[in-house]
């Protein structure tokens, strides 16, 4: 299943990918869902290429009931993304991988954070897959809208955590 969206924000490429970066936002996009935080950490210097990963618990109660049955009441989900250094205008892109423990599902995506008028464009395309046999396709089709919910809610946090700052 193709994951696939585009935000603008009226922040430079730099301080949304800052932003991204920043523990106490990633704790808060958390609580958004209702998740709890338990590691992140951040390799290299925001100034280049840098790596973030991201481990958090994630209530399962959205998830339908079929779901819930073999995962219980929460999941852990580890999203990795492997930052480039910025280009001459401040644009930068990440390859995100999501996994998430106890369901066969496999997301794959480059986030781009581009120099645009009057901000950035932060653009989302990507993949959902499940390699089980027969029933890889339902679970990826499940589990889409629910990874593209997460990762769109992302962008849309960053706007609202940056006016904050302001």
């Amino acid at each position: 299943m193709a994951l696939n969206a585009t935000t603008t924000l009226p922040y430079t490429p730099a301080e949304v990918v800052a932003t991204f970066a920043d523990r106490a936002f990633v704790e808060h996009l958390g609580t958004q869902v209702g998740g709890t935080l338990k590691d992140f950490t951040v390799s290299g210097d925001l100034a280049g290429a840098f790596e973030s990963v991201t481990v958090r618990s994630v209530p399962t109660d959205r998830l339908p009931e079929i779901a819930r049955k073999f995962v219980g009441a929460s999941v852990d989900v580890t999203q990795r993304e492997a930052w480039s250094a910025p280009a001459a205008d401040g644009s930068r892109e990440a390859n995100v991988t999501v996994e998430v423990s106890g369901i066969p599902v496999n997301v794959s995506a480059v986030q781009r954070v581009a120099a645009a008028a009057g901000g950035s464009r932060v653009d989302l395309e990507g993949e959902v897959s499940s390699g089980i046999p027969f029933l890889g396709g339902k679970i990826a089709s499940a589990a889409e809208p629910f990874v593209g919910k997460a990762l769109n809610l992302q962008a849309a946090q960053a706007k609202a955590w940056l006016e904050r700052q302001a």
